[in-house]
């Protein structure tokens, strides 16, 4: 298990113009086959008008789930290009439709190819793009005497702070990345002289937004 990986936390629509075709992209975070499918039959009901409606889907932390199609393109000319671009930029759970409506020149495959792909990139610009972390939560509960120390620590390894409450102690949730548990506990104890009682809450998965942790599932 990697301890991040890219995906998608909110789609986004990108459009570019080839010789009077429009290429319409729309990126949609997707968890199973069945959104996938979901999101894909209804952009293609959307836009019934258009000429082709091809997709590309990425699911699971190593892509266990992949497919494209060409919608009517002559073969590898759109799908198979579109579903390159996710996997190029490491993009996962992840499902993306690019409409075209044809402008009645021909783009030759080389045009297409260029075309598909550059849609979706622009698809995923106006997309938010997040790492996906593995990690677990951690609870510290330390007197007001080391909370100067304990702060010093958390910042200085980027560790996010979920909840902090003030009692007769102080309690602190954190999330810390799966990668940097060790670490992180041993500078505490050390660091604290083992005056902070620290429990291990759970294993989860967390993306950061905005500055602060979503859990994910």
């Amino acid at each position: 298990m990697s301890d991040s990986y890219k995906i998608v936390y909110k789609g986004g629509e990108g459009e570019i113009v080839e010789k009077k075709s429009r290429f319409i992209a729309y990126v949609k975070p997707v968890d199973t086959e069945e959104e996938a499918n979901d999101f894909i039959e209804s952009i293609k009901k959307k836009n019934w008008d258009a000429r082709h409606n091809c997709s590309a889907v990425v699911i699971g932390e190593n892509n266990e789930f992949s497919r494209c199609s060409d919608d009517g393109e002559p073969a590898s000319t759109a799908g198979k290009p579109m579903l390159e671009v996710l996997i190029n930029e490491g993009i996962h759970n992840a499902a993306v439709v690019v409409t075209r409506y044809f402008g009645g020149v021909l783009l030759g495959t080389g045009g297409l190819v260029r075309a598909y792909q550059g849609a979706v990139k622009e698809g995923l610009a106006a997309s938010v793009i997040v790492e996906k972390q593995n990690g677990a939560k951690y609870k510290i509960t330390t007197d007001y005497n080391g909370i100067g120390k304990l702060q010093y620590i958390i910042a200085s390894l980027n560790i996010f702070t979920i909840n902090t409450e003030y009692t007769e102690n102080v309690d602190i949730e954190v999330m810390v990345n799966s990668s940097m548990e060790k670490e992180f506990v041993d500078k505490v104890v050390e660091g604290t002289n083992g005056k902070v009682k620290i429990s291990r809450i759970e294993e989860m998965s967390y993306v950061i937004v905005d500055n602060q942790v979503v859990i994910k599932k």
